[in-house]
This record gives structure tokens, C-alpha cells and sequence, in this order.
């Protein structure tokens, strides 16, 4: 007797072996067989015919550490297929989080942090794996821990290289989360204020997360101009400490850097044959999205959001400023769109910085120096200006998992506030349907592998990715032919089409395309049994 049974569909394993017709099983929250269970009893049978079977999608970059206490249905995910997030990438988590430097730490991440409702009652990575399931999630989580918030909680926002006392308290905190069952650490180096770790700082953490043989997520220093320089500065703080590394959202921005991901792939293929453990993700669109301040020169980022603003309302500095830009900056303001701002501004939303400021009367550049400042840095943009051939070439790479760099949002609730970038929405059926099916990127098998088991593995989820006997009771059902994203730029709260069923830990939380009321089987995947 099985308390669930998907019948009659086209097995894709999430291994990259070929399809096969397949049952599958599933008792106590696990698959208990997989092969002719039509004679079997069951609860529940889920008929599958003329559909695809895989594990449920593991998302190895995502920012959902705040927004599932803030909803945790986490529909936009959810919906798409996924199962398991990474969270806390990109250097920012929501843990350690000592009292006395949680508001400062909630100011430095609010990029991520979109409900200020949610409250903390939380110090550690256990607390905060509590206080998710005290709410309840519809899915599994694995949260690194972040540079950012390392740094801020051991020295607060200070810039500047690091004291030996603040790195020292870094590793200490580092290793207690490590002990607690983080799957690693990330970095923000183009984030304040770990943006101002020197190589000794860098190579004291990887050391920390080599000794414990866990990922070190690295969103690089540079996604530009110095983005080939910057995926050696990882490598070479790889090749010295022994960690895992983990290059996040493997691109460049700027037409005048399209060609160089190639390269930069390169770098990545001679350090594997060197034996050093590297690898890369990336989600398919040629647009990114980020806090519009991430667009300041470095000096301009320093000390905390306060100096930031305060910075903002003084013309001298304002003047420094555009004028760096004139040197720095890789596109142009009609490539650049308000994505969030605050109430009272939603008229900005979805214009162009340049559209923004003629409806102003005001010089593109300064317009984007008051939006930061008059939101208080909460102002985020979508990005444009990629090339689609960098992107196929980073698809194509051996060594590539999908990871959609979104958050678990409710369409409608602040998680989902503004028009965010619809990677948070449509990512994997975005991949499998328009660049997969459509585009004959690759074999369906090899896609769900990148989609599951690749990015299970670099997290060292040891029981997901895969179904086969024992594994997580993690499923996705969806038609092969019709699967496909809705969500855009100027529409982004759109579910997409052809994900039937969706079952996490052996419960249902999708079914028939729709969401199941509020079904909250996932957990916070810590400990031993997380990480391989």
C-alpha cells in the first residue's frame, strides 16, 4: 500500500539517463518504488499519462529568506515546479543575526527584504530555520549563510579592509552555522560592505567552508568591464583554500562586453582540469535585476545606507558622481527600468530612468541619484543589455545549473510588491519550454539534470534531485508540450502553464495547475542529513 502513486507517466529521473515509462511510489514523505506499480493500492493515484515525471526543481540561487515569513505558500516558485531553494545567496542572509546588529543588517539586505512586517526573533541559523517552520513553507530550504550579513553582525557597516579581530569573529560565526548544517557561504563582492574584502579576508572564509567541505556561492566583484578579472579573482581564492566554488549567474553586462562569458568559461574548463571544484549558474533571460545603487561607484556605496543617502544631498559629491559615471557606466539609462519604488511613486514603475526623467524635466543621471536617495536605496531596476549568444553559451556548459536569482513571492502581497523581474515567476518553465523545446537547446533529459541533480549536488542535498528509492518525495508532473512561462517585464505576476502536480515531501501542493489552499510541507533542510 502506497500513500501515493504517479501512474502512467514518462519517467526523466533527474540523472540525464533517458526517459522511460515508469511508476512512482511514495510512502511516509519518500519514494518508496519506482516501475509497474499498476496493480499496486494506493491513497492517492496521480494519473500521469502522456506526461513528464521528475524530481521536483532544486533552485540553487534564490533570496527567499525573508519573503517565506512573509507568505509562505511561496506560489511564485512553487508554481513553476520547485521544491528546494539555496537561499541567502549573493552574501546576504538572514542569519547569524545578533540583536545588536539586526536592523542594520536588515537595512544593508533590504534589497531581499521586502515586508517590514516580518519581525525577528531570531540570533542563529537554528532560530531562523524555527521561525520558518513556526509559519510554515510549501517548500524545502537550504540556506548558505551570507558575507554581508557575516560582516555587518562581526563589525558592522564600516567600509574598508577588515581588522583581524572582525575576520577572526567572521570565521567564528562562519563555523558555527557550518556546524549547524549551512550548506556554505556566499558572497556579495559587489555588495557594501563586503565589497571591501581583501584576499586575506576572502581566503579565511573559503578556508572555513573547505575545512568543512561545503559551497562557496561567489556573486563576483565584477559583471562588466572586469567580469573576466573577476572570475580569476574567484578561481585563484579557490585554487588556494581547496573549497567548492560555486560562480553565481554566470554573465556580463554592456554591449561593449558581450564575448567575454566565453572566456570566462574558459577560465572555468582549465581549473577543472586542474582538479579544482568549480562550477557556475545562470537563469535564462538577457536582463538582470538589483538595487538601483548598485550602479554607484564603489566610494559612493560606503558605510551604510544612511551615509548613502546623506551622500545623495550633497551636490558636490552628486557632481563626483556622474562624473565617474561618464567613465564607469556600461549602458545606457534606456536600458535601465524602475522596478520597486515606494508608495506614492508607482507612476515610475516600469519606465525607463530615461523615461522617468523626461516626464521629470530632469537629467537622467541625477534622476537616478533621487530615486535612491528619496527611497531610501529600496529602489530596485531591472537591467537590460546581455547578449543571448552569452547566455546560450553558458547554457550549453557541462558545468551549468538553472538557478532563477528570485524570491518566493505572493502576487499579491509585499513579497511581490512593484513589477519585479519575472525570473521569479517563469524561470524553469521558461527554460524548458522556450529555449528546450522550442529552441532545441539540448535533450530534455540533460535540461531536467540541470534543473535537479546538478544543482542538488553542488548544494550537497544528498536526497534530492533524483527519484529513485529512498530519495525525497519531491515530484513534478508537467506536459512536455505546452510548458511555458507567462510572466514578463511589464506583467511579471503571471503563473505559468503546463505544471499539473507538484508534490513536496510527499504531500500535493499543486494540483491540476493550481495551488492546494495552503499546504506547508516543506522544511528547512539543516544538519547531517541536508548536506552530503
Amino acid at each position: 500500500m502506497f500513500d501515493l502513486v504517479i501512474s502512467g507517466g514518462t519517467l526523466v529521473d533527474g540523472t540525464g539517463a533517458p526517459r522511460t515509462r515508469a511508476d512512482v511510489g511514495l510512502n511516509a514523505g519518500r519514494v518508496a518504488a519506482v516501475g509497474d506499480l499498476s496493480a499496486a493500492s494506493a491513497g492517492r493515484r496521480v494519473d500521469a499519462t502522456g506526461r513528464i515525471v521528475a524530481p521536483g526543481f532544486v533552485d540553487i540561487h534564490t533570496h527567499s529568506d525573508w519573503t517565506i515569513l512573509s507568505d509562505g505558500r511561496a506560489q511564485s516558485a512553487v508554481r513553476q515546479g520547485v521544491t528546494a531553494q539555496i537561499i541567502g545567496n549573493c552574501g546576504m542572509s538572514t542569519a547569524p543575526m545578533p540583536a545588536a546588529r539586526a536592523a542594520d543588517i536588515r537595512t544593508t539586505t533590504n534589497v531581499v527584504d521586502p515586508d517590514p512586517a516580518v519581525r525577528v526573533s531570531w540570533t542563529d541559523l537554528p532560530g531562523y530555520a524555527a521561525a520558518v517552520e513556526a509559519v510554515g513553507t510549501a517548500l524545502n530550504l537550504a540556506p548558505l549563510i551570507g558575507h554581508v550579513t557575516l560582516r555587518v553582525a562581526a563589525a558592522g557597516t564600516v567600509g574598508g579592509a577588515a581588522t583581524p579581530e572582525a575576520r577572526a569573529a567572521m570565521v567564528r560565526l562562519l563555523d558555527e552555522a557550518l556546524e549547524a548544517g549551512s550548506p556554505g557561504l556566499s558572497t556579495g563582492l559587489m555588495y557594501p560592505p563586503a565589497m571591501y574584502a581583501d584576499r586575506a579576508e576572502l581566503d579565511a572564509l573559503a578556508a572555513t567552508v573547505a575545512r568543512h567541505d561545503r559551497l562557496f556561492a561567489v556573486h563576483m566583484r565584477n559583471y562588466n568591464d572586469r567580469m573576466v578579472e573577476a572570475v580569476e579573482e574567484a578561481i585563484t581564492v579557490a585554487r588556494a583554500t581547496g573549497c567548492r566554488l560555486q560562480i553565481s549567474h554566470m554573465a556580463v553586462t554592456g554591449r561593449r562586453n558581450w564575448g567575454k562569458v566565453p572566456r570566462a568559461l574558459e577560465l572555468v574548463d582549465q581549473a577543472r582540469r586542474d582538479g579544482i571544484d568549480v562550477a557556475q549558474d545562470i537563469y535564462p533571460y538577457i536582463a538582470g535585476s538589483a538595487n538601483l545603487s548598485q550602479l554607484l561607484p564603489e566610494w559612493a556605496q560606503a558605510d551604510g545606507v544612511p551615509a548613502i543617502v546623506a551622500r545623495l544631498s550633497d551636490p558636490a559629491q552628486r557632481r563626483r558622481i556622474i562624473e565617474d559615471w561618464r567613465e564607469i557606466l556600461f549602458f545606457g539609462w534606456d536600458e535601465v527600468e524602475v522596478a520597486l519604488v515606494d508608495p506614492g511613486m508607482e507612476a515610475d514603475l516600469g519606465r525607463t530612468v530615461d523615461q522617468v526623467a523626461a516626464a521629470r524635466g530632469a537629467d537622467p543621471g541625477e534622476t537616478a541619484l533621487d530615486l535612491i536617495r528619496d527611497t531610501e536605496n529600496r529602489v530596485m531596476m531591472v537591467a537590460y543589455g546581455r547578449s543571448e549568444d552569452d547566455l546560450l553559451a553558458v547554457l550549453r556548459h557541462e558545468a551549468t545549473s538553472i538557478g532563477s536569482d528570485g524570491l518566493a513571492m505572493a502576487p499579491d502581497g509585499p513579497s511581490g510588491a512593484g513589477r519585479p523581474h519575472p525570473r521569479n515567476f517563469g524561470c524553469y518553465p521558461r527554460f524548458l519550454g522556450r529555449y528546450v523545446r522550442d529552441g532545441g537547446l539540448m535533450p530534455l533529459e540533460a535540461a531536467i539534470a540541470m534543473c535537479t541533480s546538478k544543482a542538488a549536488d553542488r548544494a550537497g542535498l544528498a536526497d534530492r534531485g533524483r527519484l529513485a528509492v529512498g530519495a525525497a518525495g519531491d515530484v513534478v508532473v508537467f506536459d512536455e508540450a505546452t510548458i511555458l512561462d507567462r510572466a514578463t517585464f511589464q506583467a511579471p505576476h503571471q503563473f505559468p502553464v503546463g505544471v499539473e502536480t507538484v508534490i513536496v515531501n510527499g504531500v500535493v501542493v499543486v494540483d491540476g495547475g493550481e495551488q492546494l489552499g495552503d499546504r506547508r510541507p516543506g522544511r528547512v533542510l539543516l544538519g547531517a542529513s541536508a548536506v552530503r
